[in-house]
């Protein structure tokens, strides 16, 4: 079986796992992620205290093995500075949803 290497970014103090919005959707989780997680063009980066926990536990769900890499930072990230995370809209038969 394949692993899968997570992305962490850290600063001084906080961590962000970076992470597709589309895997978020595959593994239905899309909805579950807070905005203490940022996002960015297709990537979302999941909140370490929380949201990263929920992405772990929809791979580990799924069978997925996985290992980190981290990236770190004697500064405060650009992150901080990304959009806020939002729950994605959903399309259904022509007719927008949106999730509360």
């Amino acid at each position: 079986m394949r692993t899968k290497t997570i992305i962490v970014y850290a600063d001084p103090g906080h961590a962000w796992a970076k992470v597709s919005k589309k895997e978020l959707v595959k593994l239905g989780i899309a909805n579950e992620i807070s905005s203490f997680s940022y996002e960015n063009g297709d990537f979302a980066f999941l909140e370490e205290d929380c949201d990263l926990e929920k992405y772990i536990m929809a791979l580990r769900a799924k069978g997925i093995e996985y290992k980190f890499k981290e990236n770190h930072a004697n500064r405060q990230s650009k992150i901080r500075n990304y959009y806020h995370y939002s729950k994605p809209r959903v399309e259904i038969a022509g007719v927008d949803v949106i999730t509360f």
